[in-house]
């Protein structure tokens, strides 16, 4: 078993994953301010909710798209297993070939979905990853990943409306009981959340017609269990793709 950890910039995945299982998945909020002993206090508590002993984790690797806590998060799985973590970036083996202008620029989670992806679904295939902010990424039949597009996630959506407007505010993420609202708090749960499926489902069409193909699509991540639902396409919802790519790439830099 070993443990896994996606570090996003609003949340950090953790999670216990072997051959066979997946024995959890939790998310703890990101925080630039906490230190490595903090981290570590954090993680070994979610372990010891699910019973799990530090002796039973053979090993630990690291997504993150926040460079200046990854090093923190190193440490701090450090001081529980007392082993240092694989960390998703370059020198580590993916098996993923990547056709892009630069492919050091995209995302390790991107690259962790896609690895998870195509073992799991094959190819072509269309990842969405729903976070702070929305991925949208293009596996061709060649197993290639060919690109993409990000797009402001749904909570950043909805800050942004906040901040930005000043009669409004920050509202629930859930269906609205109607596509028109009738008042301010359902008119911006229709353009938030409805807004946001018909926006993939508009973007998958494109995918596809772009690139001449239809495709097996996927979607991961925070906000997924709330949006995809209500788009039109046939989506699979995986919670955990990102963990399940995380022990690929662990085993296949496995000493």
């Amino acid at each position: 078993m070993i443990l896994a950890i996606d570090m996003g910039n609003t949340n950090i995945v953790i999670g216990c994953i072997d051959d066979t299982k997946t024995y959890f998945v939790e998310r703890l909020s990101t925080d630039k301010s906490k230190t490595a002993l903090e981290y570590a206090v954090s993680f070994k508590t979610v372990l010891e909710l699910y019973g799990i002993k530090n002796e039973e984790l053979d090993g630990a690797i690291i997504s993150s798209v926040v460079p200046p806590l990854t090093n923190v998060l190193s440490e701090a799985v450090n001081k529980i297993i007392g082993k240092r973590p694989l960390v998703v970036g370059p020198g580590l083996k993916t098996g993923l070939n990547i056709h892009m202008d630069n492919p050091k620029q995209v995302g390790s989670d991107l690259i962790v979905d896609a690895v998870a992806g195509i073992a799991e679904y094959g190819a072509p295939l269309i990842i969405i990853d729903m976070g702070t902010a929305t991925t949208i990424s293009m596996i061709d039949s060649a197993k290639n990943y060919v690109g993409g597009v990000i797009m402001p996630g749904l909570r950043l959506s909805m800050d942004a409306l906040a901040s930005g407007a000043a009669q409004l505010y920050k509202v629930s993420l859930e269906k609205p009981s109607t596509v028109i609202g009738k008042n301010t708090s359902d008119c911006m749960k229709s353009g938030l959340v409805m807004g946001n499926a018909a926006c993939i489902d508009g973007m998958l069409d494109r995918f596809m017609e772009e690139m001449g193909l239809e495709a097996t699509v996927v979607a991961t991540g925070g906000i997924a269990n709330i949006v995809i639902p209500l788009c039109k396409h046939n989506i699979i919802i995986d919670d955990t793709l990102l963990l399940k790519g995380l022990k690929i790439i662990y085993d296949k830099n496995r000493k």
